[in-house]
């Protein structure tokens, strides 16, 4: 079994000094990156949500193995778990926003509001938007006026702050939509957003698409008809998508060995487990960390 893994950073170890609000931070990303690129341009997860807005520099970022070049005028977000790292050739900045997951529990009513957002579902695709010149302008105003909230410290400026936040995730959405291009029934998607974190909830013991009907009270060919009809795949090659995913993650950990790794992730064995990998990454797990630490 391993002894390290993925560093998990918390919004206490990266909020901006001094002031004394744990559940949220906004900074220039300049002043941030001077503080911090030397933990973070290794592979890493955070327990927050967090955002970019690039207004300038080049280089790339990577986010659950997906690699995104920067540009001006791109904005990408991150659920917590998710695995990234940065990469920049010379001088970047923008903004960077990050907060809690219980930054909106007792502001919104519905507890489940941020799923609502395709940039927040966890898949890296979804994730980095380019933004047009009036989307970006806005998105600017509203991030120079959550700058001067924040600089004026005091609980009392929480709730401006979260209601230009929702503001800005609100503009950006329509940027999402109109990527998406799809008209797809808001029961639908909720029932996919809910099947998705389900998996990411019970990936580990739960492996047939017939366990998740179960849980959402429909039958298995509804399920599958559903993932085919949203994203164009099976119930279980969500699933496989899922264990994989964190395989991955868990290979970039130099000190993880296979056989921890596949016992993690409740295989039986490590041969079955590298079976597995083979079949679904095309490569061996050791392939892909050499890889994988040839190009960090």
């Amino acid at each position: 079994m391993a002894k390290q893994k993925i560093p998990v950073y918390d919004i206490c170890k990266v909020k901006k000094e001094p002031y004394r609000q744990n559940d949220f931070s906004i900074e220039r990303f300049g002043n941030y990156l001077a503080k911090h690129y030397e933990h973070l341009h290794t592979p890493h997860r955070h327990s927050f949500y967090h955002l970019v807005l690039f207004i300038s520099g080049k280089g790339k970022h990577s986010i659950d193995f997906n690699t995104f070049p920067v540009k001006p005028m791109q904005v990408y977000f991150m659920a917590p778990g998710q695995v990234h790292s940065w990469h920049f050739d010379g001088n970047v900045d923008g903004y960077i926003v990050n907060f809690s997951e219980t930054f909106f529990r007792s502001f919104l009513k519905d507890a489940s509001y941020l799923e609502k957002f395709a940039f927040f579902n966890g898949i890296s695709v979804d994730d980095v938007l380019q933004l047009p010149l009036d989307v970006y302008n806005k998105a600017l105003q509203l991030f120079e006026e959550m700058l001067t909230g924040f600089d004026n410290e005091g609980d009392s400026n929480l709730d401006m702050l979260r209601v230009l936040l929702l503001q800005l995730f609100i503009t950006i959405n329509k940027t999402a939509a109109a990527k998406s291009n799809s008209k797809i029934p808001q029961q639908k998607l909720q029932l996919l957003n809910t099947l998705r974190r389900l998996i990411d909830q019970h990936y580990i013991n739960l492996r047939l698409p017939k366990d998740y009907a179960d849980l959402l009270y429909i039958t298995p060919n509804h399920l599958n008809a559903l993932c085919n009809d949203l994203v164009g795949k099976t119930a279980g090659e969500l699933i496989r998508d899922r264990i994989l995913l964190e395989a991955k993650r868990l290979l970039t950990n130099a000190d993880m060995t296979v056989a921890g790794i596949a016992y993690e992730l409740n295989f039986k064995d490590a041969s079955y487990f590298n079976r597995f990998f083979k079949k679904y990454a095309a490569t061996t797990p050791d392939a892909f960390r050499q890889q994988y630490a040839a190009t960090t």
